[in-house]
């Protein structure tokens, strides 16, 4: 009975000793992992392993101090630089003629071909031919009574004015007959760019200086915002900006794209409360000219600042959480009170401290972690 007993206590003893190890794997140090495992969390933890973690796109990072600009949040719109575009317009009257693949987006280039204006059968009839008719019948009258005025047969004022009026009939028949075809007067483009857009149609009638389209380079474009005068003091500090298009998600940096201030208004306009800031900078390619934006405005630098992007931050009824990071599967939800943001990042006041390790993507997945026991499996509809 004694050697019974005896069994039993040993048995008890080993699986005493098993339970109380952590588990680990061999990769890991066991001593690290308890001490890991040895303090206590908030009520607020949620359990997510790594490896659902991974799938769903959950990232972290720990806390440190960076600078942060003071920010102004605002309007503006895009606003092509002079010099940048140019009006293509009519230089005889005439039926218009464009060509057919010529829309709006098109590029061209310097001197091609962008619309034909025909007078042919215009009740005035083709100015080109009356140009021509004009010229020659000068320039035969000037033939004519240039030796005689050599002999002075003619008066020299009689003589002047059939100079002039043949010189007035060649510069006009030059002028509108250098880019004259069959199909009638060639409206050339004044420069190399893209069409903005066209303001006739096809068969439509224009009048000598109609402006027919336009070419804009898109190469140098203006930022201008305006704001409250109550800023009017902090004008002076600012020197770059951020702005967010509405056809797009992402948040163009003026540092980036060559951008400086051009000039800011010393008073409100008359009957206005605002005050315009203008930036100039280059055009990468995707930003429509005219469209409004939403622009925040960079000012003084506080340079010890806590930031995070904004797929780290969770809203609850009014409220604002952050999850930290405490063990390899675990996750603290924790309230922030939050500060300005430029667009991309926004300041934390309270709540987290440098040092801690934050998400800072996938914060939703947890949030939704805590409300199930397991996350929403990533699926892709065709």
């Amino acid at each position: 009975m004694n050697r019974y007993i005896h069994i039993y206590i040993a048995l008890a003893c080993i699986l005493s000793l098993y339970s109380c190890k952590p588990s680990t794997d061999k990769s890991t140090d066991k001593t690290e992992e308890t001490e890991e495992h040895n303090h206590e969390h908030g009520e607020n933890v949620i359990e997510l392993s790594l490896d659902k973690a991974v799938a769903a796109g959950v990232k972290w990072d720990t806390i440190s101090l960076q600078p942060f600009n003071s920010v102004i949040k605002t309007g503006g719109q895009i606003l092509v630089a002079q010099g940048d575009e140019s009006a293509v317009v009519a230089s005889v009257a005439g039926i218009a003629r464009l060509p057919k693949n010529l829309v709006e987006g098109t590029a061209v280039q310097k001197g091609q071909n962008v619309a034909a204006l025909s007078s042919k059968y215009l009740q005035d009839g083709d100015p080109v031919l009356r140009a021509r008719i004009s010229y020659f019948t000068a320039k035969e009258e000037y033939d004519r009574v240039l030796p005689l005025a050599e002999k002075q047969i003619v008066t020299l004022k009689e003589f002047s004015k059939i100079k002039q009026e043949y010189e007035n009939a060649k510069l006009s028949y030059e002028a509108i007959s250098k880019n004259y075809s069959e199909k009638g007067q060639q409206i050339k483009s004044p420069l190399t760019g893209f069409v903005k857009s066209i303001l006739v149609n096809e068969g439509d009638f224009v009048g000598i200086g109609q402006t027919l389209m336009t070419i804009t380079q898109n190469q140098r474009l203006y930022l201008k915002a305006e704001v409250s005068e109550r800023y009017y003091s902090q004008l002076k500090d600012i020197n770059t900006a951020h702005f967010k298009s509405p056809y797009k998600e992402s948040v163009y940096k003026l540092a980036d794209l060559g951008g400086e201030v051009v000039s800011y208004g010393k008073s409100p306009a008359t009957n206005e409360y605002l005050i315009p800031i203008t930036f100039a900078f280059n055009n990468v390619g995707d930003i429509v000219p005219g469209s409004f934006v939403e622009v925040f405005l960079l000012s003084k630098t506080y340079q010890n600042s806590i930031c995070l992007p904004f797929s780290a931050i969770t809203e609850e009824q009014g409220l604002f959480f952050v999850y930290k990071k405490v063990c390899e599967a675990e996750y603290e939800k924790i309230e922030v009170k939050l500060g300005e943001d430029n667009g991309e990042i926004i300041q934390i006041l309270s709540g987290i401290e440098p040092g801690d390790v934050i998400v800072t993507h996938g914060a939703q997945q947890i949030k939704l972690a805590s409300a199930s026991s397991s996350i929403p499996a990533h699926t892709h509809e065709h």
